[in-house]
């Protein structure tokens, strides 16, 4: 019963974390995190000796969740749908995972740690913008490049205040797929 116990517990912990690190940033107290998640701070330093360990099982989860949906996309046997719809769920996770993002976009420990995931997931964009350009659905003379300056664009929204920068991303994003569609 206990290994089960521990399981919840840790699950508990991570969702709160993630939530916490969400709408506080990185440095929310562990004391609020164990609060979120309804157990006590021994429980959490048991489960995650540091900050560091904790953030980077939140990033760990996040980072795999994109994986499976760029295979996704890759998988689509709709060109245009693959790839605006990893264009709208960039910008989808740049509203909603401010501070983690900028832990994996920006320079630092974390964003080093997850480096051969950022690989695989740029190696995926070209597949999907080449499949894109065969299929006739780009506009000409687009490149990986463009696509690229323009999920830049959208990411460097995210600092705007929260509550602008839903609508703001949203706008990018739906001119960004609107400038590179033929």
């Amino acid at each position: 019963m206990r290994r089960a116990d521990a399981r919840s517990n840790r699950d508990r912990l991570v969702a709160a974390a993630r939530e916490a690190f969400a709408s506080a940033g990185l440095e929310v107290p562990m004391r609020e995190v164990a609060r979120r998640a309804g157990v006590g701070v021994a429980t959490l330093y048991r489960h995650f000796p540091t900050r560091t360990e904790l953030v980077t099982t939140v990033l760990v989860e996040r980072v795999e969740e994109c994986g499976v949906r760029m295979r996704s996309a890759l998988d689509d046997p709709d060109a245009w749908r693959a790839l605006s719809g990893t264009v709208r769920e960039f910008a989808d996770r740049q509203v909603h995972d401010r501070v983690l993002n900028e832990a994996l976009l920006g320079p630092g420990e974390f964003a080093a740690a997850f480096q051969v995931e950022r690989r695989e997931h740029a190696q995926a964009l070209d597949v999907l913008v080449a499949r894109a350009r065969a299929a006739g659905v780009l506009r000409d003379g687009v490149d990986v490049d463009d696509v690229r300056a323009g999920l830049l664009a959208i990411a460097s929204l995210r600092r705007l205040p929260a509550e602008t920068s839903a609508r703001v991303i949203g706008r990018v994003a739906a001119l960004v797929l609107a400038g590179i569609r033929a």
